[in-house]
């Protein structure tokens, strides 16, 4: 026991002895009723973490930590999300490069050492081999800053999204889903990004409010309002509500569009809104997703005008005569509109001018432009939203498990019941788990998608393997084969996250021991993702929910109330910073005070408070282990004594409860409550008692009750400040605290004597306080009014604490105390 304890230095040596003695070591050898496995969110590798990420990470350690003193084998992997976009963008800022899949591999490439203005291009296997050595960088900078926030993972089961096993399961699971029929190609509208250059799905959009503008169109006799002019070369009909009396006489008519003079029908559908502009809605192959909803459901032409790089095409679509369509051919999106305005206000088929408004664009969550419908082929896996009976099953799945906080169910319910289409995991990019599949070219060279080629093992890249029967030369010559262009979305791995650690594919041992999976901790923000998308996988695949349990992290928000985020820019403080200046146990007193599932902010203060009571256990410790009581409850013989061992296994009950409901914050909350009341009254209360002659019943019970209270205190701060209460522990105890048991109840007792010694000197120092006079003032009488029995008891416990010379005690059923100094 160091003779002046302190705080610093403690992370980096007891981070290092948990690693050599494997403290937090996974034992594969216990049984499945006896391990406790948690689904730990890999976090995407994109430059740093922030303190959102070490709020949500503590809290679902607190978790852990606890488990694991409860007894239970607790299987606690983490993994990096590595592939997809993320990483792409990261590595073509930093190396100033762009990915080019026609040009050949260059071995010899080199990176630029500055990055200039115009990016370099470079073929996708250089860089792809880019994208490995930037994320083996930046997860070296997460394993640092994890390991020194004290999560007690199980560092031997680290994965990686990209890696050879995460790759294996992901296209297992694709192959298994086509053999059934749940993933399926379709050629038709894709929301696309721009700027990204792929397809996008539906649980990756958000809407951004942006500046627009109606435009009212001349249809002939009739009035169209439209925010997108730009694509009236792609109208093929105009829609109002069945309803809708102005309409109804000319549905099944057809109506010429302005500048085009193509003739579209006037149809009938309930999705137009009578109330919106003038009731009459163009409809156009495709300006947003209620155009796709139209055009499918009234069997509509298609004339696509925007391609994947957001420009229009160079060639008019059917029916759009080339002089009609010349004028804005190959423009960008803000160009044709501004050049169709032009000609419409010429034309006279501009009613008034544009009137400016405010409207809700639709935008990928990672890009800049809004998004487009394009026409492309793409992969896509059955989610419900096609299938009622799916759906349903879906809902059902969501009210078999159980929610912490409870009413995040109903943000899963929601998402699932409003889902429109089927997931769509193809992607156009080049760092990511390939779609597993060749396919023959015929005496034309062109793929023959309807029989595609299924590879024999996996991981595979269709890119460079060849398939059975097929040699490299027959690449893509007449009669040989392809391989398929793209990548998997990143969720379409992460959403095997259980089966990737559990070892689905390779070790059938571990997984029987850990799935289905005890716990899902993750955000809210992506229930609609991450966690829909791993109920669904396992529920196809598995016919079970992938854990017993889901925890939903509030988010961290800034002063103004916004989320923390990199890409908001309000990310400022590293958490590297932040852990120097006040150290992990102080963080982490930070994140675990927060209800689950609530937002909270970013409060240095409240680490001030959590680096405050690290420091006060330390010294608090020392100070009770310099008496040397032993851990003994049946030493604890005075009143007084067995009513603080009362009292605190009344916390010691309320603190596992909270922890069985996942409460952290609440049995954070008690214990702290009973350790400042602890320091603060019975150690001044007891200590003039504990320093007298060893061999004294008296003596000897509050020295015990000293360190029984110690033992069990040390235990209950554990999962929230692992490094002071193992130095603390280490001074006097065999093993780690964090593979002690947790506390059990010690006893029952009367509280009275406590809460009357307590009061009594609550008094004390009030009336020394008031009089602007030192604690350690003699008190010349003190009066008291109460129990005389019990008062007895305390007299010189109180006596010694209170620096009393006289007393006065009298009967009387409630307490009064009054001192006289």
């Amino acid at each position: 026991m160091p003779d002046r304890p302190t705080l610093d230095g403690l992370e980096e040596r007891w981070a290092k002895v948990w690693d050599a003695e494997g403290t937090y070591r996974f034992d594969r050898t216990a049984e499945r009723a006896d391990v406790f496995s948690i689904d730990t969110p890999p976090p995407t590798v994109s430059g740093a973490l922030h303190m959102g990420h070490v709020f949500s990470y503590t809290q679902t350690d607190l978790i852990a930590r606890y488990q694991r003193m409860r007894g239970k084998t607790v299987f606690y992997p983490i993994g990096w999300d590595d592939n997809g976009l993320p990483t792409e963008r990261r590595v073509q800022v930093t190396y100033g490069v762009q990915c080019d899949p026609t040009l050949p591999y260059d071995p010899d490439f080199t990176p630029p050492d500055r990055p200039g203005k115009t990016p370099v291009k470079i073929s996708r296997r250089n860089f792809v081999e880019l994208c490995h050595r930037q994320t083996a960088v930046d997860e070296q900078a997460y394993e640092a800053l994890w390991r020194r926030v004290g999560l007690s993972v199980d560092w031997s089961h680290l994965y990686t999204t990209i890696g050879d096993r995460a790759r294996a399961a992901a296209q297992r699971g694709f192959l298994n889903a086509l053999a059934r029929g749940d993933a399926y190609p379709l050629d038709g509208p894709t929301l696309w990004d721009v700027t990204f250059g792929t397809a996008v799905a539906q649980a990756e959009l958000e809407d951004r409010e942006r500046p627009g503008a109606f435009h009212r169109l001349k249809f002939g006799e009739f009035f169209v309002e439209t925010t997108r002019p730009e694509l009236l070369s792609a109208c093929v009909a105009l829609v109002a509500h069945p309803d809708d009396e102005r309409f109804r006489p000319h549905f099944g008519t057809t109506v010429r569009t302005p500048l085009f003079n193509v003739d579209v029908p006037l149809l009938a559908h309930p999705l137009a809104d009578p109330e919106k502009g003038t009731g009459l809605v163009m409809v156009c192959t495709f300006g947003d997703l209620n155009d796709v909803t139209w055009w499918r459901e009234l069997d509509l032409p298609t004339r696509t005008v925007i391609q994947r790089n957001g420009r229009l095409a160079l060639q008019p679509p059917p029916g759009v005569e080339d002089d009609d369509y010349a004028p804005i051919a190959g423009l960008t999106v803000h160009q044709a509109r501004e050049k169709i305005v032009t000609l419409l206000r010429a034309s006279g088929e501009l009613d008034g001018e544009p009137r400016p408004v405010k409207h809700a664009v639709k935008f990928y969550e990672k890009g800049d432009k809004p998004l487009e419908i394009v026409g492309t082929r793409q992969w896509y896996i059955r989610n419900g939203g096609r299938s009622p009976q799916l759906r349903a099953a879906l809902v059902a799945r969501g009210r078999e498990l159980e929610w912490t906080p409870p009413f995040m169910r109903a943000r899963y319910e929601h998402w699932v019941e409003g889902l429109t289409g089927d997931w769509v995991i193809s992607r156009q990019r080049f760092f990511g788990v390939p779609i597993p599949l060749w396919y023959r070219l015929d005496a034309d060279a062109r793929p023959v998608y309807d029989e595609p080629i299924v590879p024999e093992a996996l991981p595979m890249d269709p890119s460079s393997d060849t398939p059975p029967g097929f040699e490299e030369v027959d690449r893509g010559q007449p009669g040989g084969f392809v391989g398929d262009p793209d990548v998997m979305d990143t969720w379409a791995t992460s959403s095997l996250s259980p089966q990737i650690v559990g070892g689905w594919l390779d070790d059938p041992d571990l997984f029987d021991r850990v799935f289905p999976m005890d716990l899902r901790p993750q955000s809210h923000e992506i229930i609609r993702t991450w966690l829909f998308a791993t109920v669904l996988r396992a529920h196809t695949e598995h016919g079970v929910l992938p854990w017993q349990r889901a925890t939903i992290a509030g988010w961290i928000l800034d002063p103004d109330r916004k989320k923390l985020a990199k890409s908001k820019g309000n990310a400022q403080d590293s958490p590297e910073h932040i852990l120097t200046q006040f150290g992990a146990d102080a963080v982490r007193y930070w994140a675990a005070s927060a209800r689950p599932g609530v937002d909270t902010a970013f409060d240095t203060n409240q680490m001030k408070v959590g680096r405050r009571l690290a420091v006060k256990l330390l010294n608090a410790s020392r100070f009770v282990l310099g008496f040397g009581g032993s851990p003994d409850p049946a030493l604890v013989t005075e009143p007084v004594d067995r009513a603080l061992l009362g009292a605190l296994s009344t916390v010691v009950e309320e603190a596992t409860a909270a922890f069985e409901a996942f409460d952290y914050a609440r049995a954070l909350e008690r214990t702290e409550q009973f350790f400042w009341s602890f320091c603060d009254d019975y150690l001044e209360l007891v200590k003039a008692r504990a320093y007298g002659e060893a061999g004294s019943s008296a003596v000897e019970s509050a020295r015990a009750a000293l360190a029984v209270a110690l033992s069990t205190l040390l235990r209950l701060f554990a999962p929230f400040l692992p490094y002071v209460t193992e130095e603390v522990w280490s001074w006097w105890q065999q093993g780690s605290v964090h593979r002690a048991a947790w506390p059990t109840p010690l006893l029952s007792a009367d509280a009275t004597p406590l809460t009357l010694a307590t009061s009594v000197l609550g008094a004390i120092r009030k009336a020394k306080s008031s009089s602007q006079q030192s604690m350690r003032a003699e008190v010349a009488l003190l009066t008291v009014a109460g129990p005389v029995d019990a008062l007895s008891q305390l007299r010189a416990d109180l006596t010694a604490a209170g620096n009393v010379r006289d007393w006065s005690v009298s009967e009387a059923p409630s307490l009064s105390v009054t001192v006289t100094l």
